[in-house]
């Protein structure tokens, strides 16, 4: 049987288990999807996007540090309860020292992310929603990581997530985004399942060639220093809204 984004309980997400196998270090496949990105927000001036937008923004807090470099406000936009609540914590509170690895390096590849953490942080607001409660065409800047292929099993609704987070963007936006690369279904921690859509670089081109102009897709190898979720690597994705998608 296969599982629809609205089958899984997002609420009950394991931050926890999954900050362990994932972001309590600096993994070399994150360094190198913060390098590629560094590269694509340096193209802007420091706070010369009014707005931008994290879609599904979990608790990964390196892609709010990234766009701290260009945005004058993030919004970032989540749906699950548990990870909902540990972005309130890091955002009023003083952040876990984990992610100062992560701010150094983004700091050290695009010099306009501002000097500390707390700074890079204070641009952001918590968004309580998910990709479908957006207002289309409310954002200059709109970046998505890891959501789209691991929020369903149908391919189908993947293709519209990502028809979603296009849509995002006002026309001729900028977009950022990386997909796990042939994720399958996968379990984090000991007892918690959830779903995967498996794609690679032939089939992200395919999807958004036709709603984007500009585009560029890499990939990034499998990294053997996180767990073996079954997936083959990472995909990363940049381009700007076709003003008239196909």
């Amino acid at each position: 049987m296969t599982t629809l984004n609205d089958d899984v309980n997002w609420d009950s997400w394991p931050v926890e288990d999954y900050l362990a196998e994932n972001y309590r270090e600096l993994h070399p496949s994150d360094a190198a999807v913060i390098t590629h990105h560094s590269a694509f927000y340096r193209q802007f001036a420091p706070g010369t996007v009014a707005r931008s937008v994290e879609i599904g923004a979990g608790p990964n807090l390196y892609p709010l540090i990234l766009a701290s470099a260009a945005s004058r406000r993030i919004d970032a936009v989540e749906a699950g309860a548990s990870n909902a609540a540990y972005l309130r914590r890091q955002l009023s509170g003083t952040p876990e020292r984990s992610w100062l690895p992560f701010h150094a390096l983004c700091r050290d590849l695009d010099p306009g992310v501002p000097a500390t953490l707390e700074e890079s942080l204070a641009r952001v607001r918590l968004v309580h929603g998910d990709l479908r409660s957006v207002e289309p065409g409310s954002y200059e800047l709109v970046s998505m990581h890891f959501v789209a292929e691991g929020a369903t099993e149908d391919f189908e609704e993947f293709k519209e997530f990502c028809r979603r987070f296009v849509a995002c963007a006002e026309p001729g936006g900028h977009l950022v985004a990386a997909f796990m690369e042939n994720m399958p279904t996968y379990r984090i921690g000991a007892d918690s399942r959830w779903p995967g859509c498996p794609v690679d670089t032939d089939v992200i081109t395919e999807v958004f060639t036709p709603l984007t102009d500009r585009l560029t897709v890499d990939r990034i190898p499998s990294d053997p220093t996180l767990p073996d979720y079954g997936d083959s690597g990472m995909i990363l994705l940049t381009g700007v809204a076709a003003a008239d998608p196909g």
